[in-house]
């Protein structure tokens, strides 16, 4: 058998196994190891101490601690919270208001922290009594969350995008600013819908009833300001500093770290049991990202040895495809692989072995990368494992899972119309990085 063979059979393995239900990181570091030992003998150890020390030695990757701790932070503190119940109470007289108050918090929250899973919760949290207290749609409302929530995939600082640079050779900032504009599209959308939904029936976001609306104005400008300034703050910080050139994303998270532990616990809502809870989370999902990055550099490693890579690559451009058919076909296969799998190995495994594929096709890679986050982002809502639907049937049972997973469903199409326009429109993900 030969080298490349092997490789594929080891990737094919590698997938079997992951989808059996096995742990992805120690999935990975074994059969790289086994597949490595049988190819290249002993030497596949000293590789993987190479590998794991250069993990340990990228500055870019130390970002990540950083932004999930501002996320965590803000997610304690209870300042969005203000900034949600200002949105809400401002457009109390609009039809469907509640949908745009979830998605502009959803979308600002994003663009401070880059994480899922906890904007969902968060996102649940808040919006849903009032939801369905006020009348609001169950399927509506619960895609809106679902869909707002995961935005943090895509919008930057996104953790996602932090991993992918150096996956694919390109800089975070650079995807950074790829994909504000889809980011940006992908919420106008979604709002867009909510309220041409609740202009053809008015039931399914009725105005909030007077006992819900504030007496006067100034709680409601009190509520906005005390919610708004501290992550603008926080963004500019951070987003603003990397997209401006003047930091890197890990000198920009640090100072985003601190600029957001200071503001959580000048808010008085922080407490020293709030603050370890943020620290063991952040330590806890870190460490697993990292991990998960040192095994699959592994992977990635041998794979290229054994000479799969190319192998695979030329036998696909032997089919002679134009290479909008290529592309069409790698985000069909990333798009169903995301059902079952999470972002992380489908951009720590399957990404490397049709980077050469893209290479070779000539297409732009950042445009890529940024189609390949929104197909991801559009994954987090597919049915049946859609890990968005499980986060928000936590925080409000009352919703079934079938209305959780009807809501999605919309929601994910519209994010499918927003792969199709960023298809036709490559200038959405590559206008802004050129821009000096």
């Amino acid at each position: 058998m030969s080298t490349e063979i092997l490789g594929i059979l080891a990737l094919g393995v590698l997938l079997a196994v992951i989808f059996i239900g096995f742990p992805i990181s120690f999935t990975l570091g074994a059969v790289s190891l086994a597949t490595g030992f049988i190819a290249l003998g002993p030497v596949v150890f000293d590789l993987a101490v190479l590998q794991t020390i250069s993990v340990m030695r990228d500055t870019v990757l130390a970002s990540i601690p950083f932004f999930l701790f501002m996320g965590f932070l803000l997610e304690q503190s209870g300042l969005m919270e203000r900034l949600f119940r200002g949105i809400q109470q401002l457009l109390a007289g609009v039809r469907g208001s509640l949908y745009i108050a979830v998605l502009i918090t959803a979308t600002i929250f994003a663009a401070a922290t880059g994480i899922v899973g906890s904007a969902v919760t968060m996102l649940g949290v808040m919006a849903g009594p009032s939801m369905i207290k006020s009348g609001y749609d169950a399927k509506l409302s619960a895609g809106a969350i679902a869909a707002g929530g995961t935005l943090g995939i895509l919008i930057p600082p996104s953790v996602m995008l932090i991993v992918m640079g150096p996956v694919v050779g390109i800089p975070a900032t650079d995807l950074f600013a790829a994909a504000v504009l889809p980011g940006i599209m992908l919420s106008a959308l979604f709002t867009l819908w909510c309220l041409i939904r609740c202009w053809i029936n008015p039931a399914l976001g009725p105005v909030l009833p007077m006992e819900m609306r504030p007496a006067s104005l100034r709680p409601v400008v009190i509520d906005l300001a005390i919610g708004v300034m501290p992550v603008i703050v926080v963004i500019m910080s951070t987003l603003g500093v990397i997209l401006l050139g003047i930091a890197t994303p890990t000198d920009a998270g640090a100072v985003g770290a601190f600029a957001t532990f200071v503001l959580t616990v000048g808010s008085g809502r922080m407490s020293l049991a709030k603050i370890k809870k943020s620290a063991l989370q952040t330590l806890e999902v870190s460490s697993m990202i990292l991990m998960l990055v040192a095994a699959s550099n592994l992977f990635g490693a041998v794979f290229a040895r054994l000479g799969s890579p190319e192998y695979m690559a030329q036998w696909l451009l032997g089919l002679s495809l134009p290479p909008m058919v290529m592309l069409i076909l790698i985000l069909a296969l990333i798009f169903v692989l995301g059902w079952p799998l999470e972002w992380v190995p489908i951009v720590l495994i399957v990404m490397p072995v049709v980077l050469p594929i893209v290479q070779a096709a000539g297409i732009d890679l950042l445009w890529f990368c940024t189609l390949v986050a929104v197909t991801l982002q559009t994954a987090w809502l597919s049915p049946p494992v859609a890990l968005s639907a499980y986060f928000l049937k936590g925080v409000v049972p009352q919703w079934e899972l079938k209305q959780i997973y009807s809501g999605m469903v919309q929601f994910m199409v519209l994010q499918l119309i927003g792969v199709g326009l960023l298809l036709i429109f490559p200038k959405l993900a590559t206008w802004l990085p050129g821009v000096n």
